[in-house]
């Protein structure tokens, strides 16, 4: 094959045609046979395989979808056409020994939970027993028990420190934008000053040390070339960030673009994609986030930085044997690594462990809970030691509020939930829209052009706005800020009448010209975000959504929080004032305004409850504001759910067609198994293997000539008593090896799947022993199951398939594929959404 290999992925039961151009190799074609072990799993075949996809362009087309089954990689079954299962060694005992690659699974398929589960049960009764017989088997008892905590601690100080890396790192490359450091270019703006003698209080983020690109290039600052200066320095740095991002995530990590929270959820539930979590996809994504969120893009961290946590888990699990072999341990150990990422995130442990319980979790046992919080406190630890703002905090808008609420207070939040639902919708609305335009028309074909102009776009507008121009996490911190006698900002010129301070508490007072000033471009600004933010969430480089959802509720909630201060100043006598909030009494606080609508925002865009609650709470460190976060974030969802069910997450999965069951949504529609089940009247009947009548030849011919992923066994094609199921993965890698390893096993060879074989006369050939990779409880429903059952069976058991059968006789099959489709067919949707495209 010179030049390389053109592969083309398929994988069944729930996904279609996903179309590599791989400069790879002949070494490619190898791989689906020489990387898998039963009882390993090697790096070959972890989620590092396809990341070497240099140059490579994925095109995500669709192919129909008559057969019944998963199907396989045509790469895969090519290759075992001819030669590749000729050749003869020493005899080998299939039932003795584990076949190197079977057990394990080709790339876009479904793991099974239900194997993957027993044979961790099998494992830990195998070290049990050992453990009694020596000190040192015990020994290795003990070191498994705790390798999943060194495994955890170790996560939480990678994420930790990686997390702290790239806020050092983002901090400094924004400033980058404005300006340098004459004592030390690797300073950012607010460290240049710290150790600057000529700074006021007022002008703290004023020094000599720090001048800006016109100071350093034209030698003063004022004046309009000056200001036009500053202008082209600002969008010309925010050109070269988004540039450099999108084309080392093009040229080097495909898979490093986006938030990955939807890619991690699926592949949370069974779904396997390999490199989607892998090392050059950590190292890519890593590096181009700090140039994504350093270019101004209307993008946040907090997304992206789960999926480099959940990187760091996968790639430290290779270290431990028992989560490199056993796919469903390796899933917990990622659960509790989402929960470390947004654990380093936001600054909330508690918070990280609920958004992954609530929000991408499929399974999550009581275990790994634990080991979610270990995580978690481990990173938040490790970023507070990193201290990376230098505020001793894990985040940057870190606020303390102290002035309690009032019950009337809560129909203005009220009023904020239901414009984060609104906006919620609105946004998922048209951000789907706007990837399906992105997905079906040339514009996909463009992505290095389109984040260069949506770039260039964002810089020219935000510049002029000072709201606009400082990163998004400032903008939040400035405006949750609760306004003090120290504070400058535009946000806090009040009229002050120091007459009537009492202590520390300000009162309300009369807005001066900056709070005007700030309340128009704040308007301003919340325009540009609202709509940016939908053109930004999607395109080829990291990009986060957290942040650009609370800097939206942020403004909404501050504008309304200043116009209810300035309404209680003015009209303190009306009756709803009148009780609570005399002349001269600090009423309303703006800075809770907007940390409540900054959470009815993400609410309804990411349709959050608990664990946004709870993540907020932790940002602020004050009990006495969860019941308005609460009746923010239940008001936000209730309005959102009622326009549309999907958040923002299960909306881009649906859109991308990942094979995932939603287990908070009820099936109560009338059907039965053999309305869903496979073969329908007039298609071909089911493909099945006889235990003990077909030679090697004959199922050779069956796979080659069928696209299936696995054979039902039955006793005989005339009873067709279920005997067990058999993947079409392993019956390859059996039957090769035997013609290679076993003496006498030639084409007319009979394969048997029975327990004990007859008797051979002398001139026959060698028979074919493959119980050992039948599986002899394949889970079986009756004809007449109501799919509502079958469907909460899949949900909550992770099944790849399930064999129908009808007083013990196999009827057909049902995958997780055709579930999906029918799901989407009842709720008068495209049947044929249901694909990995």
């Amino acid at each position: 094959m010179p030049g390389g290999v053109h592969w083309c992925l398929r994988p069944y039961a729930m996904e279609t045609t996903f179309v590599f151009p791989f400069l790879l190799g002949a070494e490619a074609v190898a791989m689906s046979s020489k990387g898998y072990r039963r009882e390993s799993f090697q790096s070959s075949t972890s989620d590092e395989d396809l990341v070497e996809i240099a140059g490579g362009a994925l095109d995500f087309s669709l192919t129909d979808d008559d057969p019944p089954l998963d199907r396989e990689m045509l790469g895969g079954f090519s290759l075992y056409n001819g030669g590749g299962m000729n050749g003869t060694s020493h005899m080998m005992d299939f039932l003795e020994e584990p076949l190197p690659g079977v057990g394990t699974y080709e790339d876009f398929n479904t793991i099974d939970w239900v194997r993957e589960k027993s044979r961790d049960r099998d494992r830990h009764r195998e070290i049990a027993s050992k453990s009694k017989e020596s000190t040192w088997a015990l020994l290795q008892s003990v070191s498994d028990a705790f390798s999943g905590w060194l495994l955890m601690l170790l996560i939480g100080l990678l994420a930790g420190s990686l997390a702290g890396l790239i806020d050092i790192s983002a901090h400094w490359m924004t400033d980058l934008k404005e300006g340098l450091c004459l004592t030390g270019f690797w300073f950012n703006h607010e460290h240049c000053c710290w150790n600057s003698n000529e700074t006021t209080f007022e002008d703290r983020d004023k020094c000599p040390q720090w001048e800006t690109w016109s100071q350093l290039i034209l030698g003063h600052g004022e004046g309009a070339f000056a200001y036009i200066l500053n202008y082209f320095m600002y969008v010309l740095w925010a050109l070269v960030f988004s540039l450099l991002a999108v084309l080392l995530v093009r040229g080097f990590a495909p898979y490093a673009c986006g938030s990955g929270i939807p890619e991690i959820k699926t592949i949370l539930s069974g779904f396997i994609i390999r490199g989607y979590l892998g090392k050059w996809t950590l190292i890519i994504k890593t590096v181009t986030l700090v140039l994504a969120v350093s270019s101004g893009l209307s993008l946040g961290k907090e997304g992206p930085l789960v999926h480099v946590a959940c990187c760091c888990g996968n790639i430290l699990c290779h270290l431990f044997t028992k989560y490199r072999k056993n796919e469903a341990k390796r899933r917990e150990v990622l659960s509790a690594a989402a929960a470390a990422g947004v654990s380093v995130a936001f600054g909330a442990p508690i918070g990280g462990v609920l958004f992954s319980l609530e929000e991408v979790s499929y399974y999550f046992p009581l275990k790994t809970l634990w080991r979610s919080f270990f995580a978690a406190l481990v990173a938040a630890f490790t970023l507070r030691s990193i201290n990376p703002f230098g505020n001793s905090r894990l985040v940057l808008f870190y606020v303390e509020f102290h002035t309690p609420w009032h019950l009337l207070e809560l129909v203005p939040f009220i009023l904020l939930g239901i414009f984060g639902g609104l906006w919620g919708s609105f946004f998922i609305r048209s951000n789907i829209a706007w990837c399906r335009r992105r997905k079906t028309t040339k514009l996909g074909k463009y992505p290095v052009l389109e984040v260069i102009v949506v770039t260039a776009i964002t810089a020219i507008l935000a510049f002029p706005n000072e709201y606009t121009r400082m990163s998004t996490s400032e903008l939040i911190s400035e405006l949750f800020n609760d306004c003090g006698l120290l504070d400058f900002s535009k946000l806090c010129e009040y009229v002050n009448d120091f007459n009537s301070t009492k202590g520390d508490d300000l009162p309300d007072r009369a807005a001066g010209p900056g709070v005007y000033t700030a309340m128009w471009q704040l308007a301003l600004a919340l325009i540009l975000k609202v709509f940016i933010t939908i053109f930004t969430f999607g395109m080829k480089v990291p990009s986060g959504l957290f942040i650009p959802s609370m800097a939206v509720g942020a403004i909404v909630g501050r504008l309304l929080g200043v116009g209810m201060e300035q309404l209680a100043y003015y009209h303190h006598d009306w009756a709803i004032f009148s009780g609570w909030c005399s002349q001269g009494a600090d009423c309303i606080t703006p800075g809770l305004y907007a940390m409540v609508g900054a959470a009815a925002c993400l609410g309804g865009v990411t349709r959050m409850t608990v664990s946004l609650v709870v993540i907020m709470f932790e940002l602020t460190g004050g009990l006495e504001y969860i019941v308005p976060l609460m009746a923010a974030a239940m008001t936000s969802k209730w309005v959102a759910d009622a326009i549309g069910r999907e958040g923002i997450y299960d909306a881009h999965i649906r859109l991308n067609g990942y094979p995932f069951l939603e287990a908070k949504e009820e099936f109560s529609h009338k059907t039965l198994a053999m309305d869903v089940m496979r073969p329908r009247r007039n298609d071909p009947v089911l493909t099945v293997l006889t235990q003990d009548s077909m030679t090697v030849e004959d199922v050779e011919a069956i796979i080659n000539e069928t696209t299936y992923s696995g054979y039902p066994v039955v006793v005989s094609r005339e009873s067709q008593r279920l005997v067990g199921f058999v993947l079409r993965r392993d019956l390859i890698i059996s039957i090769e090896n035997a013609r290679k390893k076993q003496d006498g096993i030639v084409s007319t060879s009979v394969i048997y799947f029975t327990d004990h074989s007859p008797p051979l006369p002398p001139s026959s050939p060698s028979m074919l022993k493959l119980r050992s990779i039948l599986d002899l409880s394949p889970f079986t429903v009756t004809d007449q199951t109501p799919m509502e059952i079958v469907v909460d069976i899949f949900r909550k058991l992770g099944l790849r398939q399930c064999l129908v059968t009808h007083n013990g006789k196999l009827l057909g099959i049902i995958t997780k594929k055709d579930v999906l489709k029918h799901i989407a067919q009842m709720a008068n949707q495209d049947p044929d959404s249901i694909l990995f495209n």
